[in-house]
């Protein structure tokens, strides 16, 4: 026989394998022996892609030994991958003349020289959508190109490789689709049958028997209508004869089951389509019968307790949701929901947000447990009025015991229940500011300190209104009674969800806090005495008091709650002994009041009131050029009596008392607004930024980014122009906080400099977790960097630190020309100090000029 007569015979032996499905891995081997057959000199091999991980693997092969196509496993798939790897990548053949001189062979020159292959021509096997499926290969242990006939006899093997693959696929995807189709009938828990298009059982799964008694083999053969009841004849064959026109078909009917007991079953007819001809008709059949006997009963029963003057509501049991199925008038009457609106919901949406969860955990374990209960509990009408409900339930049993429904007996015992509750309120509050009365607060105080164990910080407040006798007897009791009401209104206003307030009697009012450390303490103090000395309106009269704070707290041993308030009257009339309008500690051994303090702190708050507060402003220089870069906001105060006071005498103070968080917002308003004005005074120079120092406790609290917003929206100042600056404190106590807070403000584009950084307890190692733009070296490192060695070294590593993080550095404090020089030699950026100015008011800073005179070092 002639080559090519060969040929064409092993051809046709391949084409027949894929006709008649026989196994890939003989189709595979054939063409490979063909083509061996045909390229003598070739070992040849097929690299199958998986396309999980994108790779080939040799899975047929001739001529190459096993080490070889071991190896050959798991080849990534890319341009520059071998001959296979590039091949299918480029979907196109790849030929290497010379895999010695062919970089994309590097990777595999000791695989390819042990094996003795010099040469390699790769063709891609193709899905007929073009998806790579593998490459076919052959080597020679020669240099060597092929002929245009060996290149097409390449390309005839791969495109046969992809006929057998493609075949195998489409066989697997029928083998499939036959396997999800017949899980589907047999696995139904429905009855599921099929009829020819005369009404006869051609087939039926499993469930048919549990359905109605008979077995598939008993259905086979047998007409439709010989399990009907004759009522129900008509309705059938329309149906039937519907689906035989292509029309899905739902339906209920009666029928005869294997004990010739009458079932009543939910039919679905659906048509049989082969080649768009209708041949056939399936049907579902599920049985109702048991839901059409509960249907039943319950209109029987709704009959019977339509006149109720009770509401009356019946939830499905066998549904997990129990979904309402009957309610009574009165129900519709009591909560306003029509009929409609409720069938086929939970009851939950009479519910809102005053039902007590316990009583709603009580229902839930009564339905888990199948039996009565009763309770009283606040339900919402439509409208969202508000009645208290007396709900008795009760589960509904059948013959076998098992629970089918519930039912609900609702009672409105609105009146009722306020009834009780203003008797309550009379016995537990004080009636005159609605406040919780002295007994009331001093058992909440005691269940307080039995429940935390000294697990939670707890302090008592007492507090008195200064001169409220004069009020109450100069413009009578009314007025003072409405004074009280205010004061109550105030404080319950400024108090949190968990914490407690009390009239005590008189004019002395109980506050309970809780979870505030000592300085939380006295802040709180500190903005009780801010709120109490703002006016008051009362009966048209403007009335000005102040107040006096007796506080104590855990910090102190004692036995029980009581001991708490006992010490905290203690503290009140030290305060009153002390001035009055001030607040006062127990501690054991009560201190006299700096009386200096006291007199600052009220002329601090004067001094916010009537604007006495000024900005002046420091520049930081660019340690190279001398150019201004930014400026520096710093409080000062110009006293009217005292003349300038130094913000270590103030500001200290202001911290202490939360009058710090005034000062710090106007500072940042101003310096905005003085901001824009200096930028709009320099129109050709490069705009400078301003940096605003913010207290540790005006940075923590809550809405403060919001603040700063609001601050650049109203002033016009871009955010990126603003610099805030914070101590390194303050981010290394709640530092997720802290963090959280400076990534906001990031975000919006504003800047953040660690100011005095160096002077607390951190390390640069911390400085890579935190979102800043700048530190800032505090004086103490500066002062006479020249000569002193150990700040030398402190300075140079924060520098370099800093630097690697991508983060400038400013030396503050700088006052000599040598520092200067000696700061510009290490690589700082900015300097600030006496040296270029001292911090000046924005007029004489706004004459300053754009560059300052700095070392030429």
């Amino acid at each position: 026989m002639t080559p090519e007569r060969q040929a064409l015979a092993a051809l046709q032996h391949i084409h027949n394998q894929i006709a008649q499905h026989a196994p890939l891995d003989d189709t595979l081997s054939a063409i490979i022996d063909m083509i061996a057959a045909q390229l003598p000199d070739a070992l040849v091999s097929f690299m199958l892609l998986s396309p999980e991980d994108n790779t080939l693997s040799v899975v047929a092969s001739h001529g190459l030994s096993d080490t070889y196509c071991q190896a050959a496993q798991q080849v990534s798939v890319g341009p520059n991958i071998a001959s296979c790897g590039a091949s299918a990548f480029h979907k196109e053949i790849v030929i290497t003349p010379d895999i010695e001189a062919d970089a994309n062979w590097d990777a595999f020159l000791d695989l390819t020289r042990a094996e003795g292959l010099a040469s390699c021509w790769s063709a891609p096997v193709l899905s007929p959508d073009d998806t790579s499926l593998g490459t076919f290969a052959t080597y020679y242990r020669t240099s060597r190109v092929p002929t245009q006939d060996e290149k097409a006899k390449l390309m005839q093997a791969a495109d046969l490789v992809a006929l057998a693959i493609a075949r195998q696929q489409d066989r697997q995807a029928v083998h499939s689709q036959e396997q999800r189709f017949s899980s589907l009938f047999t696995q139904q828990p429905d009855a599921v049958f099929e009829l020819d298009l005369g009404g006869h059982f051609l087939n039926a799964n499993q469930a048919v028997t549990h359905t109605i008694g008979f077995s598939p083999e008993q259905l086979i053969g047998t007409h439709y209508k010989s399990l009907l009841v004759e009522k129900d004849y008509a309705l059938t064959q329309q149906a039937f004869e519907q689906a035989c026109l292509g029309h899905s078909q739902y339906f209920e009917i009666d029928i005869y089951d294997s004990d010739h007991h009458i079932r009543r079953l939910h039919i679905t007819h659906l048509p049989i389509i082969v080649d768009y001809k209708i041949v056939g008709v399936y049907g579902i059949a599920r049985d109702v019968t048991a839901q059409c006997q509960q249907a039943a009963e319950l209109r029987l029963l709704q009959r019977g307790i339509d006149a109720s003057r009770n509401g009356v509501v019946m939830a499905d049991a066998s549904v997990p949701e129990l979904p309402v199925v009957y309610v009574n008038k009165a129900f519709e009457e009591i909560t306003g929901y029509s009929k409609a609106e409720v069938i086929g919901y939970n009851c939950r949406f009479l519910q809102g947000k005053g039902t007590d969860p316990h009583a709603i955990a009580q229902i839930r374990n009564a339905i888990v447990e199948r039996r009565e209960h009763q309770v009283t509990l606040l339900n919402y009408q439509k409208d969202g009025t508000p009645f208290w409900n007396l709900f008795s339930l009760a589960p509904v049993l059948d013959e076998h015991g098992h629970c089918t429904h519930f039912v609900g007996i609702q009672q409105d015992v609105t009146r009722q229940q306020e009834n009780e509750e203003k008797l309550l309120f009379q016995r537990t509050h004080d009636l005159l500011t609605g406040l919780l009365n002295r007994g009331t607060f001093e058992q909440r105080l005691a269940q307080v300190y039995r429940e935390s164990q000294g697990s939670r910080d707890i302090a008592m407040l007492v507090i008195n209104l200064d001169g409220f006798k004069s009020v109450n007897e100069g413009l009578g009791h009314h007025v003072g009674d409405g004074l009280l009401r205010a004061v109550a209104q105030r404080l319950s206003r400024w108090i949190q969800p968990e914490e407690k307030i009390a009239r005590l009697g008189g004019d002395d009012f109980g506050l309970l806090l809780l979870d505030r450390d000592k300085a939380a303490i006295n802040q709180a103090a500190e903005s009780l005495l801010t709120l109490l000395s703002r006016p008051f309106v009362v009966n048209e009269h403007l009335l000005h008091i102040s107040a006096s704070i007796g506080i104590s707290s855990c910090d102190e041993p004692f036995d029980e709650g009581a001991d708490l308030m006992q010490r905290a009257h203690v503290a009140l009339h030290e305060a009153k002994l002390q001035g009055r309008n001030i607040w006062q500690r127990y501690t054991g051994q009560l201190c006299p009041v700096n009386h200096e303090q006291i007199a600052l702190r009220r002329e601090i708050l004067e001094a916010i009131e009537e604007q006495q507060f000024l900005v002046y402003y420091q520049p930081l220089v660019d340690a190279r050029t001398g150019e201004v870069r930014s400026l520096e906001a710093l409080v000062r105060w110009r006293h009217p009596k005292r003349g300038m006071v130094p913000p270590n005498d103030f500001i200290p103070l202001a911290e202490h008392t939360g009058q710090i968080i005034n000062i710090d917002q106007w500072v940042l308003r101003q310096a905005c607004v003085d901001t824009v004005a200096i930028n709009i005074s320099r129109p050709t120079t490069q705009p400078v930024a301003v940096a605003v120092n913010i207290s540790p406790i005006h940075f923590r609290r809550p809405g403060f980014v919001n603040e700063v917003k609001q601050v650049l929206e109203d002033s016009g100042l871009a955010p990126y122009l603003l610099e805030v600056e914070v101590t390194e404190g303050v981010l290394m106590s709640g530092a997720d906080t802290a963090i959280k807070q400076l990534d906001a403000l990031r975000q919006h584009g504003v800047r953040v400099a660690i100011d005095d950084f160096g002077t607390g307890f951190s390390s640069l190692s911390y400085l890579r977790q935190l979102p800043i733009n700048k530190v800032k070296l505090d004086r103490c490192f500066i002062e006479g960097i020249d000569h002193k060695r150990d700040g030398a070294a402190i300075v140079q590593g924060v520098i370099t630190m800093a630097h690697h993080l991508g983060l400038q550095v400013v030396a503050e404090g700088v006052e000599t020309q040598a520092e200067q020089e000696d700061l510009i030699r290490r690589g700082c950026d900015l300097l600030q100090g006496f040296l270029f100015s001292r911090p000046v008011p924005l007029s004489e800073f706004m004459a300053l000029p754009f560059r300052l005179p700095v070392s030429s070092c």
